[in-house]
């Protein structure tokens, strides 16, 4: 019974054969081995390597290798295919849109020159001829320094283009237009608007886009703003015609500067960043200036206006801000004729008259942290950047059309006046 009761020894192994061969598993265990270790090399040929099966389930891998998309990233993904799929429909319309304007403009002209209405025809293109005609360049001029491109995501590097755009337009319908350049346009963002966009920038009146960087075409605009044919001492440059060229500055933009800009000065550049990052690169123009030697300064939105949420605004948003004041003169109604609503932005003259004083601390941090959910809620995606740059496109045609279909009139007035000699 003792023997029976005590367990059985293990047969010692020669010391010769350890060496030779190691002990093997026997029964259900050598099965279960087996089995696993087949599966193990099954997965590690059809994949190229070995997975992690079990406790790591969470972090399954397709055929491929690579992670699965959450159903967010699918749905994103169908958004963009659907958008992309769209892309010749909406270009086809935008084109066809366009032709039904200039036909349309083509026989009305036809029709009054031959009933001899083309004055009063004239007339009832006045708004868009006079604004184009009274814009007055003056000597200065803004860079939108797009350097910075290959930190940006793909739909924010959809949205700076739009951003541009934008700032095209609003620099040719301004009372008071500046020379506008778009520097380091030599990376992704010109690859888009090559192909995507088709080269549209090539139609664009009054703007010049180079590959060169900021700090080089600040050196070429002395060149450009040479007084009559580089601008004229108009609106709030009247007063400045005893300035040299020798007096203007170059000045990068940027909210992390511990200058302030005041004013505007005839024969100067101020270079605004040209990127869009929801502040994830902090700095990064303010640094890139100061390394490069050039004066740095940020416009003044804290001495006239008392904002709920961040300081930093769009690319089109601070170009617009700087051809309001050419306009106007004055910083307050510059800047709350252009900020968004959703910043929050209040003149502090008015904020003073009413009692309410500024916020609290609490409440100002509070409306910041509403004021920045709402950025984040307005983080578009791919297919909403497509959307506004869509839009922003269709702004440029138009400004595009609209110069072009006023040098075709002003043509045949003049082909007209000739005739009548």
């Amino acid at each position: 019974m003792e023997d029976e009761g005590r367990p059985r020894k293990l047969p010692k192994l020669d010391h010769s054969e350890s060496q030779d061969s190691e002990p093997r598993m026997t029964g259900a265990l050598d099965g279960a081995t087996a089995e696993q270790q087949s599966t193990t090399a099954q997965q590690e040929t059809a994949n190229g390597e070995s997975e992690i099966v079990g406790a790591n389930a969470a972090e399954e891998a397709t055929a491929d290798g690579e992670p699965k998309m959450s159903k967010r990233q699918m749905k994103r993904l169908r958004r963009r295919e659907q958008w992309e799929d769209q892309r010749e429909q909406r270009k086809t319309k935008r084109k066809e849109r366009g032709a039904a304007r200039k036909e349309k403009r083509k026989v009305a002209l036809e029709e009054a020159r031959a009933n001899g209405t083309l004055a009063e025809l004239k007339k009832s293109y006045e708004r868009t001829q006079q604004r184009f005609r009274r814009s007055t360049l003056l000597p200065l001029t803004l860079v939108i320094d797009c350097g910075y491109d290959d930190l940006m995501l793909d739909k924010e590097r959809i949205s700076l283009g739009s951003q541009i755009t934008r700032s095209y337009s609003d620099n040719s319908r301004s009372p008071y237009r500046s020379h506008l350049v778009v520097s380091s346009f030599n990376k992704q963002l010109k690859h888009r608007f090559d192909t995507v966009l088709a080269k549209m920038h090539h139609n664009w009146k009054g703007v010049r886009v180079l590959e060169e960087d900021f700090a080089h075409v600040a050196d070429q605009a002395k060149e450009w703003m040479v007084v009559p044919a580089g601008g004229t001492f108009d609106g709030v440059f009247a007063n400045m015609s005893d300035m040299k060229p020798e007096d203007g500055e170059v000045i990068y933009l940027s909210s992390d500067s511990p200058n302030t800009l005041t004013e505007l000065k005839p024969f100067s550049t101020y270079i605004v960043g040209g990127l869009v990052d929801k502040n994830r690169h902090k700095a990064i123009c303010y640094k890139e200036a100061v390394k490069r030697g050039i004066k740095t300064a940020k416009l003044p939105i804290g001495d006239y206006i008392q904002m709920a949420s961040r300081q930093v605004l769009a690319t089109n948003h601070v170009v617009e801000i700087m051809l309001r004041w050419l306009e106007l003169g004055d910083w307050g109604k510059a800047f709350l004729s252009v900020i968004p609503q959703r910043k929050g932005g209040t003149l502090k003259e008015v904020v003073s008259e009413s009692g309410d004083g500024f916020q609290s601390d609490g409440a100002e941090k509070e409306a910041e942290a509403e004021a920045e959910a709402e950025d984040e809620g307005d983080d578009a995606e791919v297919g909403d950047a497509e959307k506004e740059e869509a839009e922003a496109i269709k702004q440029a045609e138009q400004v595009t059309d609209e110069t072009m279909a006023e040098a075709e009139a002003e043509a045949e007035a003049e082909a007209d006046a000739s005739e009548a000699n």
